[in-house]
């Protein structure tokens, strides 16, 4: 007998790490086979086989679907082979530009994926690679996840694809890119000297991009090599979000930009929004303007300055405004505030369907009945609070320059039921924690004092200005009514004892879907204004009321 030859196959790149275990899936096979089943009429020896043709798989994909499409994607990816990867997703063409880049463009390389434990559709992923650029390299490690979709029109269990399931941070029209930096890094520093860093303050990771975005270059300082996320480019009217660097490859020379934060105050803020879930808080003073602390509990987003929320009933301060200027309503005199009031075909009522029977407007803003201001929408033009809000609170106009990235609040024209709505801070008015510590500044001065985070003078930059003022009468109506509901009314609890020059308005929003309101609070001490907002908090008194109060009394 001849001797027998053993060939070795040999592998030509390495296999993914899935939970401990190697599996080596190809993408062409695993969607083939689901393709054969849900497809035409399988054949052997060119006969049909009865009863081969079955219809579409519908429901959730199966363990099984979700452990075979996922190891058929991360294995692809982890081979470079971009074709069979994108495949295997729901939108090949987008997976394939943004995979195609991964390599091209952010040139990682060496790309190790090792998969988790999957609950239900979604499995968790970890990536380790290496960052090469002309001579230089640095390891890249970060967790995603991804999630598998059964496809319509044949019941294919897919990867949804998304641009986060290639780095969790990047959305739509992002892309990754490694070289010199676009902006110089930047040294920020807090209001006496000190420097600002995510190690210390972990929620200022937008803040400190944002100010890298319009300082670097005004700064003089000279760019490194690094792996960045370049965002999209904005849409007309709003503002860009900053690239956000993943990696530094080489250090560049930074500039310096000072900045208003307090260090006591930012430190503090950091340590209250950290108690809560999706929780966000701004303190700022309300002579001037100035940003003195910024927190956000998700590190992710800066919801405290970009954030777009319904602000219930804290908009009521906006509201009585209106409605003092008009005639429609006197901090002292008797008010309506039935059970129930029907405005537009919608019928409104108060939490827990409260009534206050012959009592003054005071006494229905402390206790943040609804139906004092419904009852007075059809007295009023659809526009008239648009126009307040922007004549003298300076909102909704687009034009806030704070140094960096935000959102100035919106109140649109509405009618009908959504106007109404928006008397009390819900249909289509939309806030952050910064827009409204600035409405409760500007009700405490009577004047409209944009907040800012770099002071004007550093880029000659115009701040806005409100064309008009309140009335000396109806701004102290306002403090009277707030005052009052510090002492006597909804905020109460969270404000005692920092009397007696001091503030506040708490407020609740209803949100669809969402099981607990959103809790708001906004306040001011002196020359201290803060606002904070708790997702799924409940009444703001007892959600954001404690994080506000608690600013208030470490700034004083």
């Amino acid at each position: 007998m001849g001797k027998r030859r053993r060939v070795a196959e040999r592998r030509k790149s390495r296999p993914l790490v899935i939970g401990g275990l190697i599996a080596v899936v190809g993408v062409a096979g695993a969607v083939g086979a689901y393709s054969l089943l849900g497809g035409g009429a399988a054949a052997v020896d060119g006969k049909a086989i009865k009863g081969a043709l079955k219809p579409a798989k519908t429901g959730p994909p199966s363990a099984s679907e979700v452990n075979t499409t996922s190891a058929a994607f991360l294995t692809a990816w982890q081979q470079g082979q971009v074709a069979k990867a994108a495949a295997a997703t729901d939108d090949a063409a987008a997976a394939t530009q943004a995979l195609t880049g991964y390599g091209k463009d952010a040139h990682i390389t060496q790309v190790t994926l090792t998969r988790g434990t999957p609950s239900g559709a979604s499995v968790p992923f970890s990536v380790k690679a290496t960052v090469s650029y002309h001579g230089m390299s640095k390891p890249l490690a970060y967790d995603s996840k991804l999630t598998v979709v059964r496809r319509a029109k044949d019941g294919v269990p897919l990867v949804r694809w998304q641009p986060s399931v290639m780095q969790p941070d990047m959305a739509e029209g992002d892309r990754l890119v490694t070289g010199e930096a676009g902006t110089p890094p930047i040294k920020a520093l807090d209001r006496d000297g000190g420097a600002l860093t995510t190690a210390k303050y972990p929620s200022l990771g937008p803040v400190l991009d944002g100010l890298r975005e319009k300082y670097g270059k005004k700064a003089g300082g000279k760019a490194g090599i690094e792996l960045r996320i370049v965002r999209k480019a904005a849409a007309r009217g709003s503002q860009k979000t900053p690239d956000k660097t993943l990696v530094t490859l080489s250090e560049g020379t930074p500039g310096t930009v000072k900045t208003t934060l307090s260090p006591t105050l930012q430190a503090k803020a950091e340590q209250e929004v950290a108690r809560k879930d999706k929780a966000s808080a701004v303190v700022m003073r309300p002579s001037t303007g100035e940003i003195l602390a910024v927190a956000n509990s998700s590190h992710g987003f800066n919801g405290a300055l970009q954030g777009s929320l319904a602000p219930g009933s804290t908009m009521k301060i906006v509201t009585s405004t209106l409605l003092f200027e008009k005639g429609l309503a006197h901090a002292d005199k008797p008010h309506p505030c039935p059970k129930y009031v029907t405005y537009g075909g919608w019928k409104f009522q108060n939490d827990d369907k409260f009534e206050i029977k012959n009592g003054t407007f005071k006494a229905s803003f402390a206790a943040s009945c609804n139906t004092a201001f419904i009852s007075q929408a059809e007295k009023l033009d659809n526009d008239d609070l648009t126009k307040v809000a922007q004549q003298i609170y300076g909102l909704s106009m687009n034009n806030w320059a704070i140094g960096v990235p935000s959102f100035d609040g919106s109140v649109p024209v509405q009618s009908a039921a959504q106007m109404a709505a928006s008397l009390i801070g819900q249909g289509g008015v939309r806030m952050n924690p910064m827009n409204m510590a600035s409405v409760v500044s500007t009700a405490k001065t009577g004047v409209f004092h944009q907040p800012y985070l770099v002071s004007p003078s550093v880029d000659n930059r115009t701040l806005a200005k409100a064309t008009r003022t309140m009335s000396a009468s109806t701004q102290a109506q306002l403090k009277e009514v707030l005052q009052y509901t510090a002492a006597a009314g909804t905020a109460a609890k969270a404000m005692a004892g920092l009397g007696p020059d001091d503030g506040a308005k708490t407020g609740s929003a209803e949100v669809d879907g969402q099981k607990q309101p959103n809790g708001w609070f906004t306040a001011w001490k002196g020359d201290l204004a803060a606002a904070g907002v708790v997702q799924a908090g409940g009444h703001g008194s007892d959600s954001a009321g404690p994080i506000v109060a608690a600013l208030l009394r470490a700034g004083s």
